[in-house]
C-alpha cells in the first residue's frame, strides 16, 4: 500500500502541485481513509520527502539504461532530457521550483544529490564526446559539467523563467542546444543541427 500511495502522490505532485494535494485529495483519489496514509507517513512533508526519493531513483534508473545504449554523446543529451522531461509530467507545475519554495530541506538534499549523479553523467558524455571528436580538446570537464548543472537549475526559476513566456520543452531544448554548442567541434556542430532538425 504505501508504494501505491507514493505513487498516486507523484502523480499528484506533478500533475497539481506540492502545495495544491492534501492529504484528503490523495485519500479521496485512492479512494482509503486518510488515516491509512498517516500509517505510513507522519506528515505531508514525509510524504513529500519519500515521493521525492521515489521519482529520483526512477529517474536515475532510467538514465543508466540511456547511458548503457551507448548512443552518440549529443544524441544521448536529448534522450536523457526526453525521458526526465515525460517523467516530470513536462514539470508543467514547476516542481523543482515548488518544492524549493515549499519544501526548502527536501530540496537542497535532492539538489547535492541531482549534483552529483548530473556531474558523473555530465563528465562522461564530454570524455565520450572528446574521444569521438564532437566535443572540444581544450574544455575543462569540470568546469563545463558544473557550469551546466547551475543552468539546468537556473532555467527552472519561475521568477527568471516565467512558463507563460518560456515553454519548458523549448526552455530545454534552447539551453542543450547552447550547452553543446559552446563545446562542440565542427562535426558536432553538424550533428546538433541534425538532432534540432528531428526534434
Amino acid at each position: 500500500m504505501k508504494t501505491k500511495i507514493i505513487q498516486k502522490a507523484n502523480d499528484m505532485f506533478l500533475n497539481l502541485g506540492f502545495k495544491s494535494v492534501t492529504m484528503d485529495d490523495l485519500a479521496f483519489e485512492m479512494g482509503i481513509s486518510k488515516k491509512t496514509i498517516y500509517t505510513h507517513f507522519q506528515n505531508k512533508t514525509k510524504l513529500v520527502a519519500e515521493t521525492m526519493d521515489y521519482l529520483f531513483e526512477n529517474i536515475c534508473a532510467g538514465i543508466d539504461t540511456i547511458i548503457a545504449e551507448q548512443h552518440e554523446p549529443i544524441k544521448e543529451l536529448f534522450m536523457i532530457k526526453a525521458f526526465v522531461m515525460q517523467n516530470l509530467k513536462n514539470e508543467k507545475t514547476a516542481p523543482q521550483y515548488q518544492l524549493q519554495k515549499y519544501y526548502p530541506k527536501i530540496y537542497e538534499g535532492l539538489k547535492c544529490r541531482q549534483f552529483d549523479v548530473m556531474q558523473d553523467t555530465v563528465c562522461e558524455n564530454i570524455k565520450r564526446g572528446i574521444e569521438k571528436n564532437i566535443y572540444r580538446t581544450d574544455i575543462d570537464i569540470s568546469t563545463i559539467a558544473r557550469l551546466y548543472f547551475i543552468g539546468i537549475n537556473a532555467i527552472k526559476d519561475q521568477e527568471l523563467f516565467p512558463m507563460e513566456q518560456f515553454p519548458v520543452s523549448k526552455l530545454m531544448k534552447d539551453y542543450l542546444a547552447y550547452h553543446v554548442r559552446g563545446i562542440a567541434t565542427e562535426k558536432g556542430h553538424t550533428l546538433l543541427e541534425h538532432i534540432l532538425k528531428e526534434s
